[in-house]
């Protein structure tokens, strides 16, 4: 269910709840003495990252995704606690279903964060104000966790409004102020202006969402291309006809891993190619979906990071084929045959890509893969009574002590 297309709303009903430091406040829940302290959840080891930082520490410019031997320089007292996923997962769920409690248009974004249409719930809650307030206020009183929402008539503009927000906060921006609030930002706040496009913007004196508005739409052509210039120019002039969607079809599925010392051995480099293959076709299957196309991504030791993808005849979610065809990409990739690889790699990632739901493939009536996936419905089967090590392929049976980064290992929400 999507609601009604209504680009020129006249109340603020679209939402975008945003919990603050989610991992860091689902932890603090069991460890209230490290509140108001400077802590992050990462593993503590030198090529972690920061899954989430406190504000305290933020303070110090520790961020996520930072490697944490840089967060532990910029913040020397840091606090690191070991994430848990499975706490994480459990959290949200409830955080989620709190959502529905006020409406069905609920669209997850991540772990953490989703809109909400409320424009069909004013009559029973009130204004979107006071359901905002209700949201904040049962999810705090539930759970114990904070979160700042923002409120407007786009979804692009309630995303703006809840960083904004935080921490713990609420930030409306009524339809009629839309352009005042857009046009003081920085030209960067714009949903897709990465580091390339403001730098090419800032080369012709774009530097806020008020210039930006104000460029002819042809100049701005040249300057970021056809369809990025359409979309920019949208935006900046507060128009994004967007619907809360609560089924996302996602558009692609997949895994990385990052080694604790850079792996040169193509028998350990297939077995992870093996694991996250495996992975991804569990959650292939699990979501009812296929895919065309089969991509693989290289970071070596020097930091060069390359991808490389394979469309195939037919959409599959077999795990034996999306292995064999990650494994024939990296191979064409290295360029060698030997036991050794010719460059020692750091991360290794598949991703799936082109989605389809499963049986939508005409090709796939006549599959060679069938006998896979006969293996892959026994496999699905007994790991979903037992969990997933009830069954695995021998390959997989070694221990993960030269993988660091697990946040890979966890399938979303």
């Amino acid at each position: 269910m999507t609601a009604p297309a209504s680009p020129e709303r006249r109340e603020a009903s679209i939402l975008h709840v945003d919990m603050d430091s989610f991992y860091v406040s689902v932890e603090l829940l069991d460890r209230p003495e490290l509140r108001g302290r400077t802590t992050a959840v990462a593993h503590d080891t030198s090529r972690s990252v920061v899954s989430s930082a406190s504000y305290e520490a933020r303070r110090f410019g520790v961020r996520s995704a930072m490697p944490v031997v840089r967060a532990k320089q910029l913040c020397p007292g840091l606090i690191l606690i070991d994430p848990d996923f499975t706490k994480y997962r459990a959290a949200s769920r409830e955080v989620m279903a709190i959502f529905q409690e006020f409406t069905p248009l609920v669209e997850p974004l991540s772990i953490d964060e989703a809109f909400l249409d409320v424009a069909g719930s004013i009559r029973l809650f009130g204004p979107p104000a006071e359901i905002a307030r209700l949201i904040r206020h049962r999810v705090r009183e539930r759970t114990g966790l904070p979160a700042s929402i923002g409120l407007a008539s786009t979804k692009h503009v309630a995303k703006l409004a809840s960083q904004r927000a935080k921490p713990d906060g609420m930030l409306e921006i009524p339809p009629e102020r839309t352009l005042e609030f857009l046009h003081s930002l920085p030209v960067e706040a714009i949903w897709g202006v990465g580091g390339a496009t403001a730098k090419a913007l800032h080369g012709r004196a774009i530097r806020t969402v008020a210039d930006l508005s104000r460029e002819p739409l042809d100049s701005l052509r040249r300057i970021v291309g056809n369809a990025n210039a359409e979309r920019l120019h949208e935006l900046a002039n507060g128009r994004d006809a967007r619907e809360v969607e609560p089924v996302r079809i996602e558009k692609s599925i997949g895994h990385e891993e990052t080694f604790a010392v850079d792996r040169s051995d193509r028998a350990g480099i297939e077995a992870e190619l093996l694991r996250l293959a495996t992975r991804t076709g569990e959650r292939l299957r699990a979501r009812g979906l296929e895919a065309r196309t089969v991509a693989i991504k290289v970071r070596y030791g020097d930091f060069e990071t390359l991808s490389r993808s394979r469309t195939l005849p037919e959409a599959t979610n077999a795990t034996r084929r999306l292995y064999l065809t990650a494994r024939e990409l990296f191979d064409a990739l290295d360029g060698g045959s030997g036991p050794s690889l010719t460059r020692a790699v750091r991360l290794i990632g598949v991703r799936t890509e082109q989605l389809a739901p499963a049986g939508s493939d005409p090709a796939g009536l006549w599959s060679d893969d069938e006998d896979w996936r006969a293996v892959d419905r026994a496999v699905d089967e007994v790991t979903g009574r037992f969990g997933r090590e009830g069954l695995t392929s021998a390959r997989l049976l070694a221990g993960r002590e030269d993988v660091v980064d697990p946040r890979s290992l966890e399938p979303p929400v």
